[in-house]
C-alpha cells in the first residue's frame, strides 16, 4: 500500500505543510462498508421503533450505554462479535426512542416523523460530500465539536433545574454540534479511517444520525405539539 505526499506552501504561514492522500479505492471501500453496516442499523433500528413498548426508553437507554462499552472493548479483538454487537445496539435504540417517536406519530402524525428522518438522510449525504470535497482536518473539527458537546451535556443537565434553555433552543445547538461531529467523522473515513474499524466508524456515524434525526424532529414537530 502506497500513500501519495504532497507539499504546499501555507501563505499564512510561509511554512510547507505535508498531506498524506489514502489511496481512493481504499477510501471507496472503507466508506461502502460504513454505509452498508449503518444502514442496515437503521434498518434494525426502525424494527426497534416498531416493536417498542411503551415502558422501553429506560431499558433501552441502559442497554445502548451498555453495548457501546461492549463494542470499544470488542473491536480490536473480534471484528464479528463487535458487529452484531453494533446491530444489537441499533435495536435497543429502537427501544429508546420508539415511545418518543410513537408520541410524535399519536400527535403530529407521522408525515412529521418521514419528513425529519428524509431531512436527516439528505443532510448526512450533504455532509459526506463537504468532507470528501474538501481536505478538512478532522481531529480538529471533532476536537472542537467534542467539547461544544460536553458543554452542551453540561448546559442541559443544568437546564433541567434552571429551565433557562427553550426546547427549540437545544435542539438547533445539538444540531450545530452533531454537524461538526458528522463532517468531522466523514472526514475521518476519508483519511483512511485513523486505525479504526469499519464497525467503529459506523457507530460515530450511526449516533451522529440519530441525535440530528431526534434534533430535526422537534424543530418540525416540536412546536405543533405544544399547540
Amino acid at each position: 500500500m502506497s500513500y501519495d505526499v504532497n507539499r504546499s506552501l501555507d501563505p499564512r504561514t510561509g511554512t510547507w505543510s505535508t498531506l498524506i492522500d489514502v489511496p481512493r479505492e481504499e477510501t471507496a471501500s472503507l466508506l461502502s462498508k460504513v454505509l452498508a453496516i449503518t444502514s442496515l442499523g437503521f434498518l434494525i433500528t426502525a424494527f426497534g421503533v416498531r416493536t417498542a413498548p411503551v415502558w422501553s426508553t429506560l431499558p433501552g437507554l441502559i442497554a445502548v450505554f451498555a453495548l457501546i462499552f461492549a463494542i470499544s472493548a470488542a473491536r480490536k479483538a473480534n471484528a464479528s462479535l463487535a458487529l452484531g454487537l453494533f446491530l444489537l445496539l441499533t435495536y435497543f435504540m429502537g427501544w429508546e426512542i420508539g415511545p418518543l417517536i410513537h408520541r410524535y406519530m399519536q400527535t403530529v402524525g407521522p408525515a412529521i416523523v418521514f419528513k425529519a428522518a428524509a431531512t436527516t438522510g439528505l443532510g448526512m449525504a450533504a455532509m459526506g460530500i463537504v468532507a470528501y470535497l474538501f481536505n478538512i482536518n478532522y481531529r480538529r473539527v471533532t476536537g472542537i465539536a467534542s467539547a461544544a458537546l460536553l458543554l452542551l451535556v453540561l448546559m442541559g443537565i443544568a437546564s433541567m433545574f434552571f429551565h433557562f434553555l427553550q426546547p427549540d433552543t437545544y435542539s438547533w445547538l445539538t444540531l450545530g454540534v452533531f454537524t461538526l461531529l458528522t463532517v468531522g467523522d466523514f472526514a475521518r473515513i476519508r483519511a483512511g479511517g485513523d486505525g479504526q474499524s469499519a464497525v467503529s466508524l459506523s457507530l460515530s456515524i450511526y449516533l451522529d444520525a440519530i441525535n440530528i434525526f431526534l434534533a430535526v424532529l422537534q424543530l418540525m414537530g416540536g412546536g405543533r405539539r405544544r399547540n
